[in-house]
């Protein structure tokens, strides 16, 4: 499932071929599960012939700003992507959304259908944009607020509690597993189990995580290789939690997989002790 830096990934790309270029024409599956949040009728008069001014990501969502006060707001699910095709493009059986441009096509895939789109009209942004929580990066995203969230769910997996966007928006299924690898701490551990110090330390790695995935992933150009591993260090627990036989990059022992909280997590044993 795509998170924080694939979303921002996928909002650059279309950014950058829509920048101060108008919508032409619009192509929807209108049957298509994606359209529960929005009438495929209304985004057609809406953003046939809107000039795009704008977009941010926040959490595992995008909004893209259109004259005459368009909100599209765009969730990508499990499966969805945001591609740049030619103008004129056809679209395929998974192409749900199709925004053509005099020069090119921006394009809404998504073949399990997990994926949302959103429209709102007005001149403010919509609820459903800002309800999102606070920012992993943002200042409001405080040690203390992350201890208080712990102490609310402190029977709950660290790993399922680090799942929940009410606190950490934009943190998945991979950089959960991470963030808890660096900071040296066994998913299964209650969230209310943690001391100040590892609270601390979990708080850093959130942040600090999130940080090298932007840079790395959302930082980069515009074609997004099928294997991300491709560009993220060896030095990554990433790049050996998906292999039978993974080892620690840092203890070099053999990593377990097992489900937690309904999820497939990854650790190391010798270096995430369960107390």
């Amino acid at each position: 499932m795509p998170e924080l830096a694939e979303a921002e990934f996928y909002r650059k790309r279309w950014h950058q071929a829509a920048s101060g270029r108008r919508i032409v024409a619009v192509l929807t599956h209108d049957r298509a599960r994606i359209f529960r949040g929005a009438d495929p009728a209304a985004l057609r008069r809406a953003l046939a012939g809107a000039r795009y001014l704008g977009s941010e990501a926040a959490a595992k969502q995008m909004v893209f700003r259109f004259g005459g006060g368009a909100w599209l707001g765009i969730h990508l699910g499990m499966s969805g992507e945001l591609r740049v095709e030619p103008a004129g493009y056809a679209p395929a059986r998974h192409d749900h959304l199709v925004l053509r441009l005099a020069r090119a096509s921006l394009v809404f895939g998504d073949p399990r259908m997990f994926g949302r789109v959103q429209l709102h009209a007005g001149p403010t942004a919509p609820a459903w944009w800002t309800c999102i929580a606070p920012a992993v990066l943002s200042p409001a995203f405080t040690a203390d607020a992350v201890a208080a969230f712990l102490r609310r769910r402190a029977r709950a997996p660290i790993k399922a509690v680090l799942l929940m966007q009410e606190r950490f928006p934009g943190i998945g299924n991979w950089m959960a597993d991470e963030i808890l690898w660096r900071a040296a701490i066994h998913p299964r551990r209650p969230a209310g189990s943690l001391s100040p110090a590892e609270v601390r330390a979990l708080w850093r790695e959130c942040r600090h995580v999130a940080r090298l995935a932007l840079a790395t992933i959302a930082g980069r150009g515009t074609c997004l290789p099928r294997d991300l591993n491709v560009h993220i260090p060896n030095s990554w627990l990433f790049n050996h939690r998906w292999e039978d036989g993974g080892r620690c990059p840092k203890t070099k022992k053999l990593l377990v997989r097992e489900e937690i909280g309904g999820r497939t997590t990854c650790w190391s044993p010798a270096r995430q002790k369960l107390r």
